[in-house]
């Protein structure tokens, strides 16, 4: 029996999701599906696994073995000496909630096909390594214990699988898999017998994020939605099996645009671009998206990639997904002891500090009326419209395009009334001199 969680929102913000009725547009049932969705905004993702003790990317060191420089042998050993003896999922919750994030998703099994559950089907996996414990469990029951929700990344490639590829061959001969050989329906059995396990075995599944690299098709992926939709009806699902599903997922880039129905946005291929146009789409046209990102350039753990973005950076790049309708899912990759870098820790703190004042601006929002301005970003919550300002400027803020009525306008900072003038579709606000916030401050406009 799945528990009641999945049935409530876990923010007050989420208990009403509000539409973009402040250009034009008629309110809509949501789907109840997306609900939650649509309102967290802000998710952790976690890649982790063995590959973390060698400070390698995961996977792609035995796809591409000329750029990591390790081979595929000592990247298999790798297994036999992990044990994360550190590893708390609450600390993990805690640090989530502490950023202000309202969903994780964690990769059980990655491309290399190193299970980090008890699957039944695979001695490749997390049971058989030193530490000895289903790490995904564990973590499903603390997210449980504490109403926090939790998805499951999934990678349909498989390259320790026979049936996905001739394992008897490198893996950076044949690791987009072989479909053609007679094993591949078995492979696809396979698949099944693993997603069944994560959604009968682990409670509440929110989210199954797939990763399938190119040629999806091959999977043959309305079989596993079938499944996913029959095991756990909430489920939502990602993009990358063959099938738009629920949401799709843009890989380390924002889009330009609001994300319309008519665009698949294809991962990691931030050239689709210029297939959207300009503008604000109507609910109809609206794709619900999320972007995925890392702090720094990968995605697991590396104690060479000291490339971190900076908390602005971040603070501004989910103001940005915002302002657009997405979600950001935000990564971390767990050191091999189970503990998060101390690098990661503080950005997500000054996230969290950030939200704690502003997150009235994020949860619960979609994309607001102004779109492409200089300097602003805009998000809608009801009746309240938001302005995040990047560039604080010397002399009153100009608002241009915006249809609605204004009533009142405050800093969310200090909860500072503000001055303003409207006249026709130009909002001139009086600002302080300087800004309340050095990464964002954002005005809040109550609006009629």
């Amino acid at each position: 029996m799945f528990s009641s969680r999945r049935r409530f929102l876990t923010t007050t913000a989420a208990f009403c999701l509000p539409l973009p009725t402040l250009f034009g547009q008629e309110e809509s049932l949501e789907d109840e599906r997306t609900a939650w969705f649509r309102a967290a905004k802000f998710g952790m993702f976690i890649h982790w696994g063995p590959y973390s003790q060698a400070s390698v990317e995961a996977s792609w060191p035995i796809m591409r073995p000329e750029k990591w420089g390790i081979s595929e042998k000592d990247y298999r050993a790798l297994a036999k000496t992990f044990n994360p003896t550190h590893y708390d999922p609450d600390a993990f919750i805690d640090l989530a909630r502490t950023a202000g994030q309202q969903y994780m998703v964690f990769t059980t099994k990655h491309h290399d096909g190193f299970c980090m559950f008890d699957s039944s089907f695979t001695d490749y996996k997390i049971t058989n390594s030193p530490y000895g414990k289903d790490i995904v469990k564990q973590l499903s029951d603390a997210c449980a214990r504490r109403s926090m929700r939790l998805g499951f990344y999934y990678s349909p490639p498989d390259l320790h699988h026979p049936g996905f590829r001739d394992t008897s061959e490198p893996a950076s001969e044949n690791w987009n898999g072989q479909p053609e050989r007679p094993e591949w329906p078995g492979y696809l059995d396979y698949m099944q017998l693993q997603l069944s396990e994560l959604l009968t075995r682990y409670g509440d599944v929110e989210t199954i994020w797939f990763d399938g690299l190119g040629h999806q098709e091959k999977y043959d992926g309305l079989r596993f939605i079938d499944l996913i939709r029959k095991l756990q009806p909430a489920t939502l699902v990602n993009d990358r099996i063959g099938f738009t599903g629920d949401y799709v997922t843009p890989e380390q880039f924002i889009p330009e645009h609001i994300p319309t129905k008519n665009v698949r946005m294809r991962g990691a291929d931030a050239s689709v671009q210029k297939e959207l146009r300009a503008g604000v789409p109507s609910t109809d046209e609206f794709q619900l998206w999320e972007t995925c990102m890392t702090i720094n350039n990968t995605w697991a753990y590396n104690v060479h990639d000291r490339s971190f973005k900076s908390p602005q950076e971040l603070i501004r790049g989910l103001v940005e997904v915002c302002s657009r309708g997405g979600n950001l899912l935000l990564n971390v990759g767990p050191q091999p002891d189970g503990l998060i870098q101390p690098e990661f820790q503080e950005r997500l703190r000054a996230i969290g500090d950030w939200m704690t004042v502003n997150g009235s601006s994020i949860y619960g929002s979609t994309y607001g009326p102004i779109q492409s301005a200089s300097g602003l970003r805009t998000t809608v919550n009801g009746s309240n419209l938001y302005l995040h300002v990047f560039d604080w400027p010397a002399v009153p803020l100009q608002v241009t395009g915006l249809q609605a009525k204004v009533l009142s306008a405050r800093l969310l900072a200090n909860n500072q009334p503000l001055t303003f003038q409207q006249t026709g579709t130009g909002l001139q606000i009086q600002l302080p001199s300087r800004a309340p916030d050095a990464n964002v401050s954002v005005i809040a406009l109550r609006t009629l």
